[in-house]
C-alpha cells in the first residue's frame, strides 16, 4: 500500500534527526582524532629512544642475559596474540577487520601445529572472540577512547607473565596503524621473543646524526653492563610498543568513525532528497485526482 504524505513527512523527519546525529559524532571524532595525533606525535621521540636504547644494549651483549623474558624457546607450541581494538562500533570496518585477521592468525598457527592464545584490549574484539568461541585468556577494556600507560601496563604485564611461565612461545600484537584519517592498515607485529622482534632488524630510526651529518659510530659505554640493563629495558620496550599500538588504534578507530559518520551523513541527504521528491509526485497525484473530480463532478452537473 502506497505511503501517505504524512508517513512520508514523518520519515524525513526521522533521517533529519540520524543525519544530526551522524554529523555531530563526525565533528567529535575528528576533535578526537585531532588530540590522538598529538599524542602520537608527543610518543615517537621516546618510543624511539627505547628502541635505539634496547638494540645497542643488545648488540653489546652480544649473547642476551639467560632470563626467561629474554629466552627464545627452541620450538613454538603456543603463540599469543594481542588484539587491540575499540570499545564502541559505528566506525566501519574498524573493529572487525582485527578480528578477522587474529582469528586467521590462529588457524595459520593451527595449520602448523601450534595454539593460539588470545589477548583482547577492546570491548569489540573482546566479545567477537567469545562469539567465535575463542575465550581471551584476558581482556581489558574501558579506555580505547583515551588509553593511558598504565593500560598499557596492566597488558604488558600480562603478555610477559604468559611469556615468562611458558604459556605462550612467542607474542604477537595485532592492531591498525594510523596512516591518515581515512587510510588504516592492519598490522601485525612479534614482540617476543626479542630475538625475532622487528626492533633487532630496525634501520636506526631515531639514531643523533654526528657532526658531518652521518651516524655516531662511537658505541656508548653501560655503567652497569650491557646485560643488566638490557633485562630492564626489555619490559619498557614491551610496554611502550603496546602503548604505541593503543595511541595508534585509537587515532585509527577515530578516523574509521570520522569517515563512516560522514559516510552516514551523506547517505542521509541522498534519501532525504529521495523522500522528498517522492512526497512532492504524491502531493502532485493527490492534486491531479482532485482536479479530475472537480472537472467530473462539474460535467455530471451539466
Amino acid at each position: 500500500m502506497a505511503e501517505s504524505q504524512r508517513d512520508v513527512k514523518n520519515r524525513i523527519a526521522s533521517v533529519k534527526n540520524i543525519q544530526t546525529i551522524t554529523r555531530a559524532m563526525e565533528m567529535v571524532a575528528a576533535a578526537r582524532l585531532r588530540r590522538a595525533e598529538e599524542r602520537i606525535a608527543l610518543l615517537a621521540p621516546y618510543a624511539n629512544g627505547i628502541r635505539r636504547m634496547t638494540r645497542q644494549a643488545a648488540a653489546a651483549a652480544g649473547t642476551l642475559p639467560n632470563l626467561p623474558i629474554l629466552s627464545e624457546r627452541e620450538s613454538v607450541e603456543n603463540v599469543g596474540l594481542l588484539l587491540i581494538a575499540g570499545d564502541r562500533g559505528l566506525a566501519g570496518a574498524f573493529n572487525s577487520q582485527i578480528v578477522r585477521a587474529g582469528v586467521a592468525a590462529a588457524r595459520e598457527a593451527e595449520a602448523g601445529g601450534v595454539g593460539a592464545v588470545f589477548f583482547a584490549s577492546g570491548k569489540k574484539p573482546a566479545s567477537s572472540l567469545r562469539f567465535r568461541k575463542f575465550e581471551p585468556k584476558a581482556s581489558f577494556e574501558g579506555f580505547s577512547d583515551r588509553p593511558a600507560y598504565a593500560d598499557a601496563q596492566r597488558i604488558a604485564a600480562a603478555v610477559i607473565d604468559a611469556y615468562v611461565s611458558g604459556e605462550v612461545d612467542r607474542v604477537e600484537v595485532i592492531y591498525n596503524h594510523f596512516v591518515s584519517a581515512v587510510t588504516q592498515t592492519v598490522t601485525r607485529e612479534t614482540l617476543l621473543p626479542l630475538q625475532q622482534a622487528s626492533i633487532l632488524d630496525a634501520d636506526g630510526e631515531g639514531e643523533e646524526p654526528g657532526a658531518a651529518g652521518g651516524r655516531i659510530a662511537t658505541a656508548p659505554e653501560y655503567e652497569p653492563g650491557p646485560d643488566e640493563i638490557l633485562t630492564r629495558l626489555v619490559p619498557d620496550y614491551v610496554e611502550v610498543s603496546i602503548y604505541r599500538a593503543l595511541l595508534d588504534s585509537t587515532a585509527s578507530e577515530h578516523g574509521a568513525r570520522m569517515s563512516a559518520m560522514r559516510n552516514a551523513t551523506d547517505n542521509a541527504k541522498t534519501i532525504i532528497e529521495d523522500l522528498t521528491l517522492a512526497m512532492n509526485r504524491a502531493r502532485q497525484a493527490a492534486i491531479t485526482q482532485e482536479i479530475m473530480e472537480v472537472v467530473a463532478g462539474a460535467e455530471g452537473v451539466a
